[in-house]
């Protein structure tokens, strides 16, 4: 599985930016292992949505933005769900 140009550690670190960026912006809490789960599968899933959009992200900046977005749709769909 590819990572958009960055290394598996450099994925991690900036997943857990992301998910940490994320947690903060939705006010969601967690712990450091959860924002990096966050961060990083969310960058996966906005990957995905994206690329079927024709948007690609690529590079450090590009994973870290993907992953926000993506962690922040994960925080919002968990939230709705547990209602």
């Amino acid at each position: 599985m590819g990572f958009d140009g960055v290394g598996w550690i450099a994925a991690i670190i900036i997943g857990g930016v992301a998910g940490w960026l994320a947690s903060m912006f939705m006010n969601a809490g967690g712990g450091i292992l959860k924002n990096v789960l966050l961060g990083i599968v969310g960058a996966i899933i906005a990957s995905l949505v994206f690329g079927l959009l024709g948007i690609s992200f690529g590079g450090w900046l590009g994973y870290l933005i993907a992953g926000f977005i993506g962690a922040c749709i994960i925080i919002f769909i968990g939230r709705a769900v547990s209602r």
